[in-house]
């Protein structure tokens, strides 16, 4: 077992959480719903992962490349949390994967198709390892992306005037 504090979360960071939790537990028609709360994603490289989502746009201050733990609210009330100590800590057979697979599929809507390109000419010019260049998929114009630790990012927007075969 490794000897990793705990994470230390801010006030306005638990308040985040309990609003996240509470919100999964929200009924409907009488049955509890279960929501997407939080994404967790495990780095091998704080400061190198948190570059890279700064650069996809997420708000994370430059102070918080130092820490083992960062927890991110988005605007539309996910959280996601970058973590390099607490799956080690808390699972033995903890093993982090080989870069550059499918084990997850990050998506981040952007809103237009001209905000896909902009976003995707911005991180492969930044050295970023592109996926697929932006294009009109059989669903939603998207470019992916991956991130310092091979996670898969999709960018995508939704244009309803488009015929998407």
């Amino acid at each position: 077992m490794c000897s990793f504090p705990l994470p230390v979360y801010s006030t306005e960071q638990t308040q985040g959480i309990a609003t996240a939790v509470g919100n999964t537990l929200a009924a409907q028609d009488g049955e509890m719903e279960i929501q997407l709360s939080m994404l967790g994603v495990i780095v091998r490289d704080m400061p190198a992962a948190l570059r890279f989502y700064r650069l996809l746009g997420l708000d994370i201050p430059a102070s918080e490349d130092e820490k083992r733990f960062v927890i991110h609210r988005m605007g539309s009330g996910v959280s996601i949390f970058f973590d390099t100590v607490f799956a080690a800590r808390y699972d033995a057979e903890h093993r982090l994967p080989a870069r550059g697979g499918y084990g997850s599929l990050f998506e981040f809507y952007l809103g237009d198709d001209a905000s896909v390109d902009a976003k995707y000419r911005e991180l492969t010019d930044s050295g970023y390892h592109g996926r697929m260049a932006p294009e009109q998929t059989s669903g939603p114009y998207a470019a992916m992306v991956d991130d310092p630790d091979g996670n898969v990012v999709l960018l995508t927007s939704d244009n309803p005037d488009k015929d998407n075969g």
